[in-house]
This record gives C-alpha cells, structure tokens and sequence, in this order.
C-alpha cells in the first residue's frame, strides 16, 4: 500500500549556514538582544534603503509599535483593509483607536484605492497599507491620499520581505514598515519581526518601547565607558518586544539567501502561471503595473464565487496529502470586530468573496518536479469534478 503523500503548504529553508551561526551565537555566551541582532538591522536597513531598522519578536509587536509611534489614542480612526490577517486591525485596536475597514480589489486583494477617502473622518490619523500575499500595493495612489488628509502610512509588509513599488523597496514608501519572519515567510527566525523608517522621532519611539520604554537605548552588549552601578532609566510605558541573538544570528544567514530564495519562488509561480492558465474557472495572480511580487503566497481564486465548489477543491487536495488554506481572513466575520461594530457580509463584499473563494497553493524553494505536477494533477482533477 502506498504511503499518501504529504506535501505542505510551505518549508522553511535551512542548512549548514544557520547550524554554524547558532554555534557561533552559543559559544560566545551572549544569547539575548546582541551584536548578531544589531548586524541583522544594519543589513536589513541598507537593504530596503532606510535609516533606523529594529528586530522584535513579531511582526504583531511591530505593528503594535508603530501605531503607538504614530501616536494613535482612544478616539483616533485608522483604515485597514477587510482581508487581511488580523494583526493587521489588531495593532490599531491595541492602542484604543478604531480599525475602519475598506473594501479591497478582487483582482489583486489589496486595499481599493477608490474606497479609502470614504472612509476618512475628521477622527481618522492613518491608513495601514497591507502588501498581502507579498504583492506591492500601488503606493503613488495610497501617498497621494495621505497628504491630502495628513494621514500617516503603515506598510504591513509582513508576507513582502524584498519586494518592491517601482523599483523601491516596500516598507520604507510609507511613514513606517513593518515585516514578519514568521516560518511561513520567504525568510524565517522562527517568530521575529522587523521594524523600519527613516523618522529619528518614530524610531526613537520604537527603539525605546521595545526595551520596556527605557531612555537612552543604544546598541545592546557590555558598554566599556558605562560605570557598573549604572542603570538604564525608563521614561515610558513599554514592553519587551526584543529580539534574541539566537534568532538574529538565523536572520542575518536566511537575509543573504534573500534573492535566492525570491527566484526560487518566482519560478514555481511562474509555473503555476504556465500551467493554470487555460483553467478558466480559476483567476490567477494579477499583477499590476509598478507592482511586483514575492510570492510568500501562492493564491488562486473560483472565479465563480462558488465557495461549497472552492471547499470540495480544498478536500480533494487534503484527501490526497496537499496541504492547502483560504487566503486569508475577512476580519469583519472574526467575532470581536463583528459583534463590537456591527458588521455584514455585506459591507465588504469583495472581502467577503476573497475569503470564502480563495486557495493558498504549496510554494517554496524545496518543492520538487515531481510534488510539483502532483500538486497540478491533482487540483485539474478536482477542478474539472467539483
């Protein structure tokens, strides 16, 4: 009898590199916040060409620190897209403000650039711009808004690690990015995340309350010059949202791996895209001009909007070892955002069609030829029984 195949929905790409940076993070005994968590921020700085760059244990904490560097309070507004993992509205509610949903764009499920100005009130301080799925969102249109009503820009550039808005890497366009390293992100720390601006009073902000709001916070390790009864003050409310060297070391190895990783990914997408694309019940990834992709997820949609269609697909799939998922979530249906605002189906109904019509394909740089056509196999089959 065969073995059934188990084919998953990402895997992380490790080897000898991240072995030999642990080892090298373990022998030194310096295990927390440390010099391999400041060299990873130096490099991920120059890399998306922005001045101040902070590691933290999520990209939940980024977001989490960004709106709190905005200076977003109770009775403040913030508009985020509708489909979107929930952090996404989580970070403005943390801080007693109001998430304002937007509908997105079916064709690349990114905010609707059309809807954000009937969204703004005179309550309203800033738009978290979600590049889902590791597209680029279209930046000029989103900028433009945001000047016009002195809003500030989030980038959650969480799943668009590399990507980049007209030759600009995302994350530094707006006021602040932030990104994950989550294991299903194109490079992984295990949980961590990352912080970025070219604002010295947002980074300030940042840098502090991610050190439990203490004053003065530089690089981390032994200071020569400081006297040894000297403690650090703390001037704010903050939190420990630090990084450790263990995980900074695995960041540092997996960012220098970044543009092989990116063209590994973008050639399995560009198989898909070859060998899907006369299935007409399926609409594939739509990229629009100026825009690019990583690929974190490879999401295809039933254009028909059938979801009992969409759910038996994803059965077959599950039946037969594909690991698969919904792209993500429509966060007026969570029950916490539902009931606290009195949200429909209906208010969002691209959102709505998103989640319910959506399915996430395995991709990443170990897939092999051979899982590969199963994969295809097997979903045509689905496709043309369902």
């Amino acid at each position: 009898m065969n073995k059934l195949k188990k084919i998953p929905l990402t895997c992380p790409s490790f080897d000898k590199r991240e072995l030999q940076a642990l080892k090298k993070v373990l022998d030194s005994g310096w295990v927390t916040q440390g010099p391999m968590v400041s060299k990873f921020e130096e490099n991920f700085a120059s890399l998306h060409k922005v001045k101040y760059a902070y590691a933290v244990n999520s990209c939940t904490s980024a977001l989490h620190l960004a709106t709190l560097a905005i200076g977003l309070r109770p009775g403040d507004e913030a508009i985020v897209p509708a489909f979107t993992w929930v952090t996404s509205a989580n970070c403005i509610e943390y801080t007693g403000a109001k998430a304002v949903f937007c509908d997105i764009d079916l064709n690349t499920y990114i905010i609707d650039t059309n809807q954000i100005e009937k969204k703004i009130t005179k309550r309203t301080k800033a738009i978290v711009v979600v590049h889902l799925f590791g597209l680029s969102a279209q930046m000029d249109k989103i900028i433009k808004i945001a000047k016009k009503h002195n809003l500030k820009i989030i980038e959650d550039a969480a799943c668009a690690v590399g990507c980049t808005y007209k030759g600009t890497p995302v994350g530094g366009i707006g006021d602040i990015g932030c990104f994950s390293f989550h294991p299903r992100k194109i490079i992984t720390t295990g949980e961590g995340g990352m912080v970025i601006t070219n604002n010295r009073k947002f980074a300030d902000v940042i840098n502090s309350l991610r050190n439990h709001g203490c004053s003065g916070t530089g690089k981390p390790g032994p200071n020569p010059k400081a006297k040894p009864y000297a403690m650090s003050g703390v001037d704010k409310l903050g939190y420990n949202f630090r990084m450790s060297d263990i995980q900074g070391a695995i960041g540092l190895t997996q960012l220098k791996k970044l543009a092989h990783l990116l063209k590994e990914r973008a050639g399995w997408a560009s198989k898909y895209n070859h060998a899907l694309s006369s299935e007409k019940s399926l609409s594939l990834p739509n990229i629009p001009p100026n825009c690019a992709h990583t690929y974190q997820s490879y999401v295809v949609r039933i254009s028909d909007g059938d979801v009992k269609r969409r759910n038996k697909i994803m059965d077959v799939l599950a039946g037969n070892g594909i690991w698969s998922r919904p792209g993500t979530h429509a966060v007026h249906h969570l029950e916490y955002y539902r009931k606290k605002y009195a949200l429909s189906s209906s208010d969002f109904p691209n959102s709505t069609n998103a989640e319910d019509t959506t399915i996430t394909l395995p991709i990443f740089p170990k897939m092999n030829h051979h899982d590969f056509q199963y994969i295809l196999k097997t979903l045509k089959n689905a496709l043309h029984q369902n």
